[in-house]
């Protein structure tokens, strides 16, 4: 068996992230920021990649998150810097709601 193998991961209760809320978790070893924008869920990295400082008290927008130290945003879907000083996009990871549990492929 490859230990390197993805899976799904279950992490929190549904109900445990309203919509417009945030959750850092640590999957695997990996920083990650679960969040709920408008009644959908994306998991991405909780480390900006111009400052490596954590994104979890940034501001989330419409699909998009702004890092709070220097307001670099990203794509929540795609990961993708959207404006300076961030140059370099961020990972993201596949979400999925089984039995009312978020789950999250890493």
């Amino acid at each position: 068996m490859n230990p390197h193998k993805l899976a799904f991961t279950r992490v929190l209760p549904a109900s445990e992230l309203p919509p417009n809320a945030k959750k850092p978790l640590s999957i695997e070893g990996k920083a990650i920021l679960l969040c709920n924008v408008n009644g959908q869920l994306h998991a991405i990295s909780n480390v900006c990649s111009h400052n490596d400082k954590p994104l979890e008290r940034g501001r989330l927008g419409n699909g998009w998150i702004a890092c709070p130290t220097h307001g670099a945003r990203f794509d929540l879907a795609t990961g993708n810097a959207l404006c300076l000083p961030a140059t370099k996009p961020i990972a993201t990871y596949e979400v999925r709601v089984v039995e009312d549990w978020i789950e999250v492929l890493v």
